[in-house]
């Protein structure tokens, strides 16, 4: 049987809080203390915060102790970002924590607030969806089906994002083997001290994307790189070819991709002369990044400029020498590229399952 409730009537909602930053006594402890930054993005599961409190810091703030399996919702700022906790975590007040009430599995209660914020976000298209507050989840209603079922539709989306989540750290095992790999044919190599410097704008152009933030759109047929770690879909493409992208500003964050794709005005595109070296340029680019940007001098820099990268220069082989660490590079980028193939195409039948089971369209 489904009943239709109002989302304020089927959760507790939990406000977030900060210590005092002038009180160093409360911060820096084991208490993990959640921001939006912390969570942004697809993941479904959250178990580390960049900045902790101590226990003191907890007792003399208006923040509060989540439970493991609570869910935390961005409310400002970057709005509606969702996550579940793996563990007990404090948050800011810039989010809220949500538990389920009586009648509603914890897990489902994830992928309806999924559905219900996408929702929102849809019906707000042409206008301003930036907060959410205590009224938002009064004026929401959902179509909430037995316990059974609830758990049966968390069960089939969960094993999906775990699916997902494997991918995902074998990609970061893939990418410390690379990083390790690299140390011992490039940095550790006894050979190394006979290398010339050579400079990065031998092995590719730099080149900038030329569209603004405003392009991306959500049903885009190609994919789009801005400065974020996520990447969004655009409905044409100015690019193709095998490609490292470079984010101009924010964290700086370096991605690959093979195929036709479009890039935001601040993101940096290279795309080698030679294809082969692409995962070989990857993983330099990885590993020396904060010398590019200048981080050897201890300065703070805003923002990359394309000198920083071409004229960037670095001990390395001739193209003989570079042609023959090459394949191990590729290899190790393919199977990441596989593997975000498959992250591509199982969070697509997720959230092209989601607003089916949850309304009912399809039953289980």
């Amino acid at each position: 049987m489904i009943q239709t409730v109002l989302l304020g009537d089927i959760i507790e909602l939990i406000g977030g809080g900060t210590p005092k930053t002038s009180r160093p006594e409360f911060w820096g402890g084991d208490v993990p203390w959640l921001s939006v930054v912390d969570f942004s993005g697809d993941r479904r599961w959250v178990s580390q915060a960049e900045r902790s409190i101590t226990s003191l810091g907890l007792k003399n703030s208006s923040t509060k102790l989540l439970e493991k399996g609570d869910i935390i919702i961005s409310a400002r700022g970057t709005v509606g970002e969702l996550a579940q906790l793996r563990r007990p975590m404090a948050f800011n007040q810039s989010c809220y924590g949500i538990r389920a009430k009586a009648g509603v599995d914890q897990d489902f209660l994830y992928y309806l607030l999924k559905k219900s914020v996408s929702d929102l976000r849809r019906q707000s298209h042409g206008g301003v969806f930036n907060t959410i507050t205590h009224s938002t989840f009064s004026v929401v209603s959902a179509d909430i089906p037995s316990m059974a079922v609830q758990k049966k539709i968390a069960n089939i989306l969960g094993s999906l994002d775990e699916k997902i989540e494997l991918n995902r750290r074998m990609n970061e095992n893939l990418e410390q083997l690379g990083q390790t790999l690299f140390r011992h044919y490039f940095i550790d190599n006894p050979d190394a001290k006979n290398w010339k410097k050579r400079s990065l704008g031998e092995f590719f152009p730099v080149k900038t994307g030329k569209k603004d933030a405003n392009f991306g759109t959500k049903d885009g047929k190609f994919p789009f790189f801005t400065c974020a770690q996520t990447i969004s879909r655009a409905p044409s493409c100015s690019f193709d070819g095998s490609a490292i992208l470079v984010a101009g500003n924010g964290d700086f964050n370096i991605k690959y991709y093979t195929g036709k794709f479009e890039a935001y005005q601040r993101t940096y595109v290279l795309i080698p002369h030679n294809e082969e070296l692409l995962g070989f340029l990857y993983f330099l680019m990885k590993k020396d990044l904060s010398l590019i940007t200048g981080g050897s001098r201890g300065s703070v820099i805003k923002f990359i400029t394309k000198g920083m990268i071409e004229n960037y220069r670095v001990e390395l082989p001739d193209d003989n020498d570079l042609a023959a660490f090459a394949p191990i590079f590729s290899e190790l980028l393919a199977l990441m590229s596989h593997s975000n193939e498959q992250i591509q195409t199982l969070a697509a039948l997720r959230d092209a399952l989601l607003p089916k089971l949850i309304s009912g369209e399809i039953e289980i």
